[in-house]
């Protein structure tokens, strides 16, 4: 691997974990804010899964970052689609409104996620390959 391919994998990894950590530490935010029932405990899951997917994608190496990387993506895409669908047609029973606490800021975030996340898996499956 190049030192420029390392060095721009550093960075992309550094910038995916802190969009991970926002969006684990937006839907954390929303259970201290008052979100309970169902939609608290999943928003309590997604904060844990952010947290640990930003620690991978700092401490991984190898496959395992290749992993991270991955369930990383798929992940923030999961969080966009949910949001997307509990705005348009409801998800598990659940309708959101654009009015709704930060849900224009989670729109931005988890879609700015999906580019970043996107550009760190290209970055990292082609690096790994020439390695």
């Amino acid at each position: 691997m190049s030192e420029r391919s390392h060095g721009l994998l550093r960075v992309m990894r550094i910038l995916s974990a802190i969009v991970l950590l926002a969006i684990g530490g937006i839907h954390l935010f929303l259970v201290f804010d008052g979100v309970g029932g169902v939609l608290g405990v999943l928003f309590i899951l997604n904060a844990i899964a952010g947290i640990v997917l930003a620690i991978g994608m700092l401490a991984l190496h190898g496959r395992l970052l290749k992993l991270a990387v991955v369930l990383s993506l798929l992940f923030v895409i999961a969080s966009l689609l949910a949001l997307v669908l509990a705005l348009t047609v409801g998800l598990f029973g659940i309708t959101e409104k654009w009015s709704f606490t930060l849900v224009p800021e989670t729109i931005v975030i988890d879609a700015i996620g999906v580019v970043v996340l996107a550009v760190t898996s290209a970055v990292a499956l082609r690096t790994r390959r020439a390695a």
